[in-house]
């Protein structure tokens, strides 16, 4: 996975973990996708402190992923999920009963 795109992943897991101002320099990065200078302009902080808050929040919150890997198995339940759903619709279904009853089942395991 493209580190950017992780990074930006693990700010959705732990972003709350973050202070206020590291939150708020990290979407504007990563999710805004504005440079140094910029957010340096909106937050009214030299650009070199805005490097090390990115920096720092990057090992931070890889080392959040290390100890609770919530990116992790997030993703391998969504791909749980998948073979699930895909091994329903290929089910043979006898009846219109258990056609609206798969519908269902598929239904809700996509709102888990």
């Amino acid at each position: 996975m493209e580190k950017r795109f992780e990074l930006s992943l693990l700010l959705d897991f732990y972003g709350p973990l973050l202070t206020e101002k590291q939150k708020n320099v990290m979407d504007l990065y990563f999710n805004e996708d504005l440079s140094l200078k910029e957010i340096s302009e909106i937050t009214k902080t030299s650009r070199q402190a805005i490097h090390d808050i990115i920096k720092r929040c990057e090992n931070l919150l890889v080392e959040y992923e290390e100890k609770l890997n919530l990116l992790e198995k997030s993703m391998k339940s969504e791909s749980i999920k998948q073979k699930i759903i895909k091994e329903l619709k290929n089910v043979k279904i006898d009846s219109e009963k258990n056609s609206i009853l798969i519908g269902d089942i598929i239904k809700n395991i996509i709102e888990i």
